[in-house]
């Protein structure tokens, strides 16, 4: 009977034959033969039959597989032989004992094939260099030694009856629930390769352009009735700004056997651990105060513009607009606002007890004089911001990551893991008087 490899090979020498007849049929663009038509059927008959056996040799290692199972814990010297002591050469029985034929465990995991091809790798000369750091062998696993036997029989116990009274799982899973990121939506995001990134602002305009009558003379000395037609000269200041890359990052401990018994719980950690970054980014754009490795974020960046409270909110929102518009020169493309105060904005009330805003009927994106409005948790509460908010730029430097390491404290020799979250960034706001800070309390 062949192997399962040699039955393999067959399949393959079948399949390329007719797949390269078939190459060449569309190569030279014309239809089959009937010769090569006869071939190719002939062929793809051939690979239904090999298929054929090697499922059935799959099932009957399956059905080992099950028998090897079973009989973890019991000592079965050869399954694999018959009536008269003679192997068949296929049941292995005697693998129930393969590994209770070493010496100790260390004997079996230091002879173990996956052990020494994983030495290979890291000390070929049979050495591994006192310089070399980080090395992780690969997991080796050991039913024989009575690692796994479970003597006490209690209620719980997996030979208990109470073993099989076993809750259906839903897959259902709900998160404490995080606040909705809306910053970033709003403002310019990019790229970049390097470790810090250069703008140029402009810091004072040009503003010296006038009307200039034509010369009518050659060499002006000033002389009454002389026009020198020189036209006015205008100036210009920049500066150059640097940002930095900065690293938010957030890790939490976690078992080995959590993360390779409960497939779902990586994904959740790292819903979990992306989403944390998310929130503290959008944190720090608005109110990073830029000392050490915080951003300078919106509400630390000199020159922004500053609307003071004037009478009631409706009016304090609609010279925001005008200053935005008269000392930034930029027309504004949202609000936005801690949900509070576009609460208390949004039930504003006339004299006649109807909303300024529409009332709970008023269907899509809501607005204030004509702006869109929208709502951010990390805005505290009696401040807004209106601003063209393509001025302010984020560069990713690398987007969040996940990645998982022993290499911390005692953690490999307690069977734990650091799963670490990480991102990369620099922002910066390009041009501070395209927004205003706006005070949304009286006497604040």
């Amino acid at each position: 009977m062949k192997t399962l490899k040699e039955l393999q090979e067959s399949l393959k020498k079948f399949l390329t034959e007719a797949r390269d007849l078939c190459d060449l049929v569309d190569k030279e663009k014309r239809d089959f033969t009937a010769e090569e038509r006869q071939k190719v059927a002939g062929l793809l008959e051939d690979a239904k039959k090999v298929k054929a056996e090697i499922k059935t040799v799959q099932d009957d290692e399956a059905m080992r597989k099950s028998i090897l199972d079973l009989g973890e814990g019991i000592e079965i010297k050869d399954g694999g032989q018959n009536g008269n002591g003679h192997g068949n050469g296929r049941v292995k029985g005697a693998q129930f004992l393969a590994e209770a034929q070493f010496d100790t465990l260390g004997d079996a995991f230091v002879r173990s094939k996956a052990w020494q091809d994983w030495l290979k790798q890291v000390a070929p000369g049979g050495h591994i260099a006192d310089s070399r750091k980080g090395i992780s062998s690969p997991p080796l696993e050991f039913k024989r030694f009575g690692l796994f036997r479970k003597d006490l029989i209690t209620g719980a116990a997996d030979t208990s009856a109470g073993a099989f009274l076993m809750a259906e799982d839903t897959g259902i899973y709900e998160p404490l629930g995080r606040y909705p990121l809306t910053l970033r939506d709003l403002i310019s995001t990019r790229t970049t390769t390097s470790d810090a990134v250069e703008f140029v602002r402009q810091t004072t305009q040009v503003h010296q352009a006038a009307p200039t009558a034509e010369a009518n003379v050659t060499d002006y000395t000033g002389a009454t009735g002389q026009v020198s037609g020189e036209k006015p000269e205008g100036s210009t200041t920049f500066e150059r700004v640097t940002e930095n890359v900065k690293t938010i990052a957030v890790w939490i401990p976690a078992t080995k056997r959590a993360l390779s018994d409960v497939g779902q719980l990586r994904g959740l950690i790292d819903q979990e651990l992306r989403e944390d970054l998310g929130e503290e980014l959008e944190d720090q754009l608005l109110n990073g105060d830029g000392i050490g490795e915080n951003f300078t974020g919106l509400a630390n960046t000199a020159n922004v513009l500053v609307q003071a409270w004037d009478t009631d909110l409706i009016t304090t929102a609609r010279k925001a607009i005008t200053n935005l518009l008269v000392n930034g020169k930029q027309v504004p493309t949202a609000w936005l606002l801690n949900p509070q105060d576009w609460e208390t904005i949004d039930l504003l009330q006339d004299l006649q007890g109807r909303y300024y805003w529409g009332g709970p009927q008023t269907p899509g994106q809501r607005t204030m004089w004509g702006v869109p409005v929208v709502q951010n948790f990390f805005v505290p509460q009696g401040t807004g911001y209106l601003g063209n908010w393509r001025k302010m730029v984020l560069w990713d430097r690398e987007q969040a990551t996940i990645s998982v390491s022993d290499s911390h404290a005692d953690f490999f020799i307690r069977n734990m893991v650091a799963i670490l979250a990480e991102l990369r960034a620099a922002m910066g706001v390009i041009r501070p008087t395209g927004f205003v800070e706006v005070d949304l309390e009286s006497g604040s």
